[in-house]
């Protein structure tokens, strides 16, 4: 994997990357941390897999630890964000890559708890500990982006529902973000082939990623959302707070 940033690009700076412990969260606190960031590799209860991207990090020269916390509940985000200040300093990026919604056993409610309730509580809890003119990247998909205009196949639509429910949290917090000084950047991409939702989809509805990508021409794998991922955290933030990956012509566009 080409790293998109630049070497030494990001040096001094701090960044945290909430589900990072694999997929497109590990391979972005990778380009980061690449790129001279010091990085925390957030994860929910993988411990082994966190620390084994860690490793890979410093082993590479870079700088990272790694900080369970679960997202879902506030007093483990305070502490993910107490550890991470006090082993690295105040966080100038903070990707919000973790969602789900699609496990098992999980309770019916875990969707909108995970993608809306716990990513507008990350968010507050991040403010005290944020760099001046820090930044935060919302990872979504298009499916979800676009689901009021948009219909999705049956099985990721609760999914889609919460994290558009979320983003429209983010979205509502964009005056209280500005007057902060911190910047808000949502990366809205097609379905990604070889991430973990993909896979529970194909599980659902087999045929569904192939058929997707027979309608989108071709689909992003991990390594090269991550690395659009990575660039939304220091490309100038588009005016609608919105970085488009790939194609989105077979979506309706509207608020």
């Amino acid at each position: 994997m080409t790293n998109p940033l630049s070497p030494g690009s990001l040096d001094g700076r701090v960044a945290l990357v909430t589900g990072s412990s694999r997929g497109i969260g590990a391979d972005t606190a990778r380009y980061l941390a690449g790129a001279g960031a010091s990085v925390v590799v957030n994860y929910r209860s993988k411990a082994p897999r966190a620390e084994k991207v860690v490793a890979e990090i410093n082993a590479a020269g870079g700088r990272a630890i790694a900080v369970g916390a679960d997202l879902t509940d506030a007093a483990s985000v305070a502490a993910m964000f107490e550890q991470a200040v006090a082993e690295f300093g105040p966080i100038d990026i903070l990707v919000l890559n973790a969602s789900g919604g699609m496990e098992t056993g999980m309770g019916e409610d875990y969707a909108m708890r995970l993608n809306r309730d716990a990513q507008v509580n990350v968010v507050e809890g991040a403010l005290p500990h944020l760099a001046p003119d820090a930044r935060i990247v919302l990872v979504t998909s298009h499916q979800a982006h676009f689901i009021r205009t948009t219909p999705t196949m049956p099985e990721y639509e609760p999914v889609a529902l919460s994290k558009r429910a979320g983003e429209d949290a983010l979205r509502a917090k964009l005056p209280e973000l500005d007057a902060a000084g911190v910047e808000f950047v949502v990366v809205s991409g097609d379905m990604i082939e070889g991430t973990i939702t993909a896979t529970l989809l194909e599980r659902a509805n087999p045929g569904a990623i192939e058929a997707r990508k027979q309608d989108a021409g071709r689909l992003y794998n991990v390594s090269e959302f991550a690395a659009e991922v990575a660039r939304a955290a220091v490309d100038p933030v588009p005016v609608d707070h919105t970085r488009y990956v790939g194609d989105t012509s077979g979506f309706a566009h509207g608020t």
